[in-house]
């Protein structure tokens, strides 16, 4: 009798805290699940999401699994690989090395690589943040005989291999993982702290983000972890790493969408850098003819109706992930799949709408 009491004492706590939501929350919550219908499947690699509104958790849920194998439901605490949304984390640990004045943004990149070729010479740190180096692809210049991971230090490794530059620094905006990979190196320079502990002392241990690591096989573990996917004919298979995979500054955190909520709160209550500083990393960016790009210093920067706001999208092999955040308004939307397809900032900027109109 005592075990048939809890069970309906917990159904009617549920039943009493569903009964106050309005119906508007309750409209809210039926359109989510409608824009994100295609994740909802029990059996397959899915998708969580979360509504972040006035400092509140206003709406949070997993759909599908982390692992096919074991078949393992996915919930707001399931670590995903973050891939590129991994990029405003390193370039915090950047601004927070300068915010201390132990770097300048206007730093040249052979301050930290004295050996880096000549070709190199007019890049600075702020051209690493915002894209504008020139740097090549490092994927472009791996050898098509790799087999074994490379890590950050190979990638600019790899920047010895080559003689030339896209374009000037400054002068052009083309996305750069390498940027970001050499970013990494330059925290552990600066900081004497290896770019994982960094990020864990500076930014997961304040904020209290236990559970989210910038994963080194064989060093770290990820709890509740989200393995990633790929979609066949029809088939699923587990797509979870590759050859650059292990490179951390462009894409190597692991986290979830609910420790994300304590991200963004420290970033838009300036926890974290002053306001001029988080400001500039949230507006766009400038060549050196004056003309803005829609990147600043970790996110990229789009308009909505009467707002400008920051974002970032993530895609590695087996995810793909976007996160909005609205600033002005307190508003964070963030969708972490474990699946190598669609595109989640499309049904991201719809839930967005839900909260903006």
């Amino acid at each position: 009798m005592k075990n048939k009491f809890g069970v309906l004492f917990i159904g009617v706590v549920v039943l009493a805290f569903a009964s106050c939501k309005s119906p508007a929350m309750l409209a809210r919550e039926k359109s989510i699940d409608d824009i994100v219908a295609k994740y909802a499947s029990n059996n397959q690699p899915g998708a969580s999401v979360l509504v972040f509104k006035d400092d509140k958790i206003v709406f949070q849920k997993g759909y599908g699994v982390r692992n096919f194998q074991t078949q393992e439901a996915i919930d707001p605490m399931t670590n995903f690989r973050l891939a590129s949304v991994t990029k405003q984390f390193t370039a915090m640990s950047i601004l927070l090395l300068a915010q201390r004045g132990r770097l300048k943004l206007e730093d040249p990149l052979s301050k930290y690589f004295g050996s880096f070729p000549s070709y190199g010479k007019g890049i600075k740190i702020k051209h690493l943040l915002n894209h504008t180096s020139g740097l090549r692809d490092y994927e472009d210049l791996m050898s098509p005989q790799q087999t074994v991971a490379l890590h950050d230090t190979n990638c600019l490794q790899l920047m010895y291999t080559t003689n030339s530059l896209y374009f000037q620094p400054g002068t052009q905006y083309k996305y750069s993982n390498t940027g970001y990979a050499i970013l990494a190196l330059v925290v552990e320079k600066v900081s004497g702290q290896d770019f994982a502990s960094f990020l864990k002392e500076n930014i997961f241990k304040p904020l209290k983000m236990t559970t989210s690591v910038a994963f080194e096989q064989g060093k770290s573990t990820v709890l509740n972890r989200a393995y990633g996917h790929s979609n066949e004919n029809g088939a699923w298979s587990e797509t979870d790493q590759s050859l650059t995979s292990a490179v951390l500054g462009d894409g190597g955190i692991y986290t979830n969408t609910v420790e994300l909520t304590k991200w963004v709160k420290a970033l838009w209550d300036y926890k974290l850098l002053s306001s001029d500083m988080q400001n500039a990393a949230w507006s766009r960016a400038s060549l050196n003819n004056g003309n803005k790009i829609d990147y600043g210093m970790g996110w990229h920067i789009e308009n909505y109706k009467n707002t400008t706001h920051p974002y970032h999208d993530g895609s590695s092999i087996g995810f793909r992930n976007s996160i909005l955040v609205y600033p002005n308004e307190k508003l964070m939307v963030v969708i972490l799949t474990n699946r190598n397809e669609g595109d989640p900032k499309e049904e991201a900027s719809k839930i967005a709408a839900l909260y903006l109109n």
